[in-house]
């Protein structure tokens, strides 16, 4: 949409106002089938994988649904490589983007494809990779399919939830019509998430993970994480690089993470030594799960998947939190996807068209490409629409995914309810005006994007643009469904009828009895 570069999009052609899959040129008007190459990509603090899959999508009416889903490769799981200490500017530790992209040429050959027949993909960051430095190591890797790519730089309340929704827990929630909790073990960070009816009700992080110590193949120390050498400290233990601790020390130390990490899962009420571990607000509710299940690296030894030792705790702090958890007495199952739980694999596709009743101002504000989605839960069942409560609701959705910090602009999914008086549409519009401030706030020329569900998008526009004086550049349609983890493409007007084609990239999860075994195991 936005160039030929974007070949997983499509993008109206300049005379004709057809809509094409430019990596063919093939017509979304024309098309009753299409078949797309996808990647997923996850690098994270520990780990590095890759998912190709093949979509083949069917048109029905005026969208295209992803009708066959096939995974053609999964990569090895590499211990994510870093740039020596001397190599580290301003002693940050640095990814080394020469190591990633040899292990990236080598997966794309044995999937046995290239980067130009890529038609898109999703790249996903956590961790330190989602640090300045590090993800523009990572873009230059990437730079080349850089249009084709939803990237997404997950902080830890959306890696949270994208472990929770890849491992399966989610669904399960639906599925046993029970209260599920995912409890997702890396090499830095624990994710905590109860689901309940296919949603994460609460969730937290910790600083606890497989490698906030790790060792080199005699045993000694190579390096300690901070929470490392806090947990370290409070069971007398000395942890210096170069030097083999005591084993009866890395015991205690093993048990007192589990204890940690246990404390932090059931619930609100924490002791200072834990509450000053938590990345996240501590779990909302003290609700003990029905179920419980474990992803991320650990969890391949939790469920003796892998009996390998990658010099990290591994291994032993598996042991540990299992029987914190068999002694609290949820049921324990296994998960859709443990290693791999936060690959989101492919972005699966439908294509809509916006009507007539849209709002573009300056029409130079199009195209569009890879708009994150929110879905705030706004207040509009009652009568009177309070902004206030509008306003709140959106900023909790931007910080659900962690957009909060206004560096990019987002697509705002409403979905319209009662009527659309004065009052009320100036209440809604000066609420969402005031939610998305954060993103005026980083940029003058970022838009304000807002998707509806019924034919209000036009009045929604106009009032934003006319009554409140809205200086952002704005683009308000309407007649789209969209849900959390999509992302969107708004092309140009459409010559012929004055509409806009409107891309859904929606984030799968991939469904693979594989579990992460391909290749040699590591930690997330």
């Amino acid at each position: 949409m936005s160039g030929p570069q974007g070949a997983a999009a499509p993008e109206p052609a300049s005379a004709e106002g057809r809509v094409f899959f430019s990596n063919v040129r093939r017509s979304l008007e024309f098309e009753d089938e299409i078949v797309l190459v996808s990647v997923g990509v996850d690098i994270g603090s520990s780990t590095s994988h890759l998912v190709f899959s093949r979509l083949r999508l069917e048109r029905l009416d005026n969208r295209y649904i992803v009708a066959e889903r096939l995974v053609l490769h999964e990569s090895e799981v590499l211990l994510t490589p870093y740039a020596t200490a001397a190599d580290a500017a301003d002693g940050e530790v640095t990814i080394d983007a020469v190591a990633l992209r040899a292990f990236v040429d080598a997966q794309y050959a044995l999937a046995g494809v290239t980067p130009e027949t890529i038609d898109s993909g999703a790249l996903i960051l956590t961790g330190v990779a989602v640090r300045r430095s590090n993800a523009r190591a990572i873009a230059d890797v990437f730079a080349a399919q850089a249009g084709k790519f939803v990237a997404v730089s997950a902080g830890d309340a959306l890696e949270t939830t994208l472990a929770a929704m890849g491992s399966g827990a989610a669904a399960r929630s639906i599925r046993d019509d029970a209260r599920v909790m995912n409890i997702d073990i890396g090499g830095g960070t624990s994710k905590i998430a109860v689901c309940a009816n296919g949603a994460v009700l609460t969730q937290t992080a910790i600083d606890i993970g497989a490698r906030i110590v790790s060792f080199d193949a005699e045993g000694r120390v190579l390096r300690v994480e901070a929470a490392g050498q806090r947990l370290a400290a409070e069971v007398g233990l000395a942890l210096t690089v170069g030097e083999v601790p005591a084993a009866a020390g890395i015991a205690q130390l093993v048990e007192r993470m589990a204890e940690r990490l246990f404390e932090a899962l059931q619930g609100p009420g924490l002791s200072p030594g834990t509450a000053a571990l938590l990345r996240l607000e501590p779990l909302a509710q003290a609700l003990q799960p029905e179920v419980v299940m474990f992803s991320g690296g650990v969890s391949e030894y939790v469920y003796g998947r892998e009996a390998q030792d990658y010099g990290d705790l591994g291994p032993a702090l598996a042991r540990a939190i299992l029987r914190h958890v068999q002694a609290w007495g949820p049921r324990i199952v296994e998960p859709d996807q443990g290693i791999r739980a936060t690959v989101v694999g492919a972005s699966q596709y439908t294509i809509q068209v916006s009507g007539a009743t849209i709002f573009v101002e300056p029409q130079t504000a199009l195209p569009l490409r890879n708009l994150p989605v929110i879905t705030p839960d706004l207040p509009l069942a009652d009568e009177v629409v309070d902004a206030g409560e509008v306003a709140a609701a959106v900023r909790a959705a931007l910080r659900a995914m962690d957009l909060h910090a206004g560096e990019q602009a987002v697509a705002l999914c409403y979905r319209w309810q009662g009527s659309a008086s004065y009052g009320r549409l100036d209440a809604f519009c000066r609420g969402v005006a005031a939610g998305l401030q954060a993103i005026a706030d980083h940029s003058a020329t970022a838009p304000f994007v807002l998707v509806g569900d019924g034919d209000i998008g036009g009045l929604v526009g106009i009032h934003l643009h006319s009554e409140l004086k809205l200086a952002q550049p704005l683009v308000s349609i309407d007649g789209i469904v969209l849900q959390a983890f999509d992302y969107i493409d708004i092309g140009a007007l459409l010559d012929t009828s004055g509409a806009v084609p409107v891309v859904i990239k929606s984030l799968v999860f991939p469904q693979t009895t594989a579990l992460g075994r391909s290749g040699p195991q590591a930690l997330r």
